[in-house]
This record gives structure tokens, C-alpha cells and sequence, in this order.
């Protein structure tokens, strides 16, 4: 191993611990119970603020893959704490689903099931029993699989419907936020169903499980994998009429080590050698949205030919993993520049150095966004991935 390798090994080592630290002396709620709902650009708790199930989700996967490499007792107390949480507060033991957000105080708040917070939770609690043994936390992982597979599966199309009411009822607005399509089927729902349900599949090795994975990842390559441009397709209505949108260069790059990794788990030939095909490809075409000091830029409109000029904390994570895959299926040294590249980058423009964990995120002109450190959608997963992900990568 290089000398270079072996500094970006340990320094993503120390970060790992950094960002471990900021979420376990700063999100910790002990009024409450739990963690923070949120914390501003600032640092500052942001009193009664609500409570979101993905964050939650995030936190128990978080700490629970990370106790795998750290084997820091806390660590496991930690990710004990969010499933206790998440399973008290956050799942629906009425009608089977999962809060999207509740209040302070602990009750429920936007009582939707939005397949997307399913997953997440599925991934959550099987990593969780992966180090735990905690028979409910396979037990309630179970159940959200086949409460997706009950109301968002689509029989007749294939693929999965996004968001239910909270008695699995139609719903109006499916988006997962504002900025996205308001559209049955999304890129990005279906990639977290998959990661949930592999992770499952880990610790349960149900033969129908297995299937429907499998289908999943055929259905994903026919209809998200856009095999001319080798982007993402993100948004469809239920008969997979596409409803043309943003490049994501992100969610690119998330897609296409996290599908060889998926499909690696279900050992289908077939797949894995298509899916090792598409993360070079996809990895290729990223390089469209990287920028001359290494960061990976966020969207790009083609519609308008507007480049969205922010650089997000998430893309650059996720840049890291998927650029370093592209570099262990090819050998080309090419990959791991650009990984060194986007690590420096992230070293001076993401981290905060100064209290903790990394920024939201960067414009063109360098002005850090003024966006939360903790909060609905900025979590500890994607940059604790990142780190995980390479520090196993890496030769020893």
C-alpha cells in the first residue's frame, strides 16, 4: 500500500471518530429522550424543534455499523438508545408503518408512511441486530419489509409506490420535500428499498426476500439505469412514463457502488457482473459534475443547461466511496486521483474544523450554506459511510 493510501486511511480513521463524537456529545437529548431534532449553521439546539424518523434511522445505523470497526461500548449504547427510541415513538404499532416526524413531547406530529423512512428504518434495525442479537429489532424490521411489500408494491407494474396515510390510504403529496416531482415511483426511494432490504437479507436469509430483491434490481436496471447517458432517472408515474428531471450527480455516484453492493449480496451472477458494468459507467459520467478543486458539484438542470453551482456535504461523501469502487474494479489510477482530490476538498471546505462534523455545504464562491449541522435530512450517514467504506477498502 502506498504511503498516500496510508494517510488517507488514517486520516479518514480520525474523521470517522470526529463525527462519531460530535453526534454523541452534541445530539444526545437528555430532556427529552432520544436525539436532537435539529441544530443550526451555527451550532446552536434549536429548542422544540420536531423530530424526524429518518434521522433516527440514520443515528441507529450509524452507530451500529460503526461499532463494528470502533468497538467503542458507547457506540453500542448509542445505536441501543436510537432503537429504543425509533421502536417507542417512532413505529406505528396500530397500523404497522413508521411516523414521519413527531414532536417534542414525543407524540406523533406527520403521521405519514412514507416508504423512503420504511427503509431506512429496515437498514437501521438490521444493522442494529447485526451487533445486538435483539430479536425485536428483526422482528420489527420484518414487519416493515411486508407492510411494503402489502401496500407499496406494485403487482401489476412492478417497482414501489412512494407514500401512504398513516391506515395505508392514497395520499396527495408523495414528495419526499419540496424539491422533488410529485411522482409515484422515484429513483430514490427504490435505491433506499434496496439497501434496506439487503441489509435485512444479511441477518435473514429468507429465500423470498431473496426474490424480491432480485426483482428489485432488475427493475431498477430497466427503468432508473439510463444506459445511453449513464445517469439516473429519478422520477416516473406508476406506469414508468418518465417525468424528465434534474442530473444528480450525487445520487449518480451513490447508485453505483451501492447497487454492486447490493447486488453482490443476493450472488446472482447475472446481476453482479451488470451492475459492476453500470458503477464504471456511472462513475464516468460523474466525472462530468466534478469541479477543477475536486468537489463534486450537485445537480445539473438540461433542460435549461443551468448547473445547480452548490457542492453538498452528501455528494462529496458519497464521490469518495463510488470513485474508490471505480478504481478497485478497474485498476486505473485515474479513480483513485480523483478520491485523493475530492478528500482534499473535503478537508477544506466541508469539515468544520472547529466544532465538529461537516457543513451542509458550499457555493461556487465558497460562501459556507447556511444550513443545519443536525437536523430532518443532515445526519451522520453519509460521511460515516464514507469513512467506514474506505477504511474496510483499503489494504490493510
Amino acid at each position: 500500500m502506498s504511503l498516500q493510501l496510508k494517510l488517507l486511511k488514517s486520516e479518514l480513521t480520525a474523521e470517522l471518530d470526529s463525527i462519531l463524537n460530535y453526534w454523541s456529545k452534541r445530539t444526545v437529548d437528555e430532556k427529552n429522550g432520544g436525539f436532537v431534532g435539529q441544530i443550526d449553521f451555527n451550532d446552536h439546539l434549536i429548542a422544540n424543534a420536531e423530530k424526524g424518523s429518518v434521522l433516527n434511522a440514520r443515528i441507529l445505523w450509524t452507530f451500529s455499523a460503526s461499532y463494528k470497526t470502533t468497538n467503542n461500548e458507547n457506540h453500542k449504547k448509542l445505536a441501543e438508545r436510537a432503537f429504543e427510541f425509533l421502536t417507542a415513538y417512532f413505529y406505528d404499532n396500530e397500523f404497522g408503518g413508521l411516523f414521519w416526524s413527531i414532536n417534542e413531547d414525543k407524540t406523533p406530529k406527520d403521521t405519514k408512511n412514507q416508504i423512503y423512512a420504511l427503509a431506512f428504518a429496515i437498514y437501521g434495525l438490521s444493522e442494529y441486530y447485526s451487533i445486538s442479537n435483539e430479536e425485536r429489532a428483526l422482528e420489527i424490521a420484518k414487519k416493515l419489509y411486508l407492510k411494503i411489500e402489502e401496500h407499496s408494491y406494485d403487482p401489476i407494474n412492478k417497482g414501489y409506490f412512494e407514500a401512504f396515510t398513516r391506515d395505508w390510504q392514497p395520499i396527495e403529496d408523495l414528495r419526499l420535500s419540496e424539491k422533488d416531482a410529485n411522482e409515484k415511483k422515484t429513483m430514490n426511494t427504490h435505491l433506499h428499498i434496496i439497501e434496506g432490504y439487503t441489509n435485512l437479507y444479511k441477518v435473514w436469509k429468507d429465500e423470498k426476500l431473496l426474490a424480491t430483491i432480485i426483482e428489485l434490481l432488475e427493475t431498477i436496471e430497466k427503468y432508473f439505469i439510463n444506459t445511453k447517458t449513464g445517469h439516473l432517472r429519478l422520477f416516473f408515474d406508476e406506469n414508468w412514463n418518465e417525468k424528465p428531471d434534474v442530473i444528480s450527480f450525487g445520487h449518480d455516484i451513490e447508485a453505483a457502488w451501492l447497487l454492486q453492493q447490493c447486488a453482490e449480496i443476493s450472488e446472482n451472477k447475472i446481476l453482479i457482473a451488470n451492475y459492476k458494468k453500470h458503477a464504471i459507467q456511472i462513475a464516468e459520467v460523474t466525472k462530468e459534475g466534478l469541479d477543477s478543486d475536486g468537489g463534486l458539484w450537485y445537480e445539473f438542470d438540461p433542460e435549461k443547461d443551468e448547473l445547480i453551482a452548490e457542492k453538498h456535504w452528501w455528494p462529496q461523501a458519497e464521490a469518495l466511496i463510488g470513485f474508490y469502487n471505480a478504481y478497485q474494479l478497474t485498476e486505473k489510477e485515474e479513480y483513485l486521483d480523483i478520491v485523493y482530490k475530492i478528500w482534499k476538498f473535503i478537508k477544506k471546505h466541508m469539515i468544520d474544523h472547529k466544532n465538529g462534523e461537516w457543513f451542509w455545504g458550499v457555493y461556487d464562491d465558497y460562501y459556507t450554506m447556511k444550513k443545519d449541522k443536525a437536523g430532518f435530512w443532515k445526519c451522520p450517514y453519509h460521511n460515516s459511510r464514507a469513512c467506514l467504506e474506505l477504511i474496510h477498502r483499503i489494504e490493510n
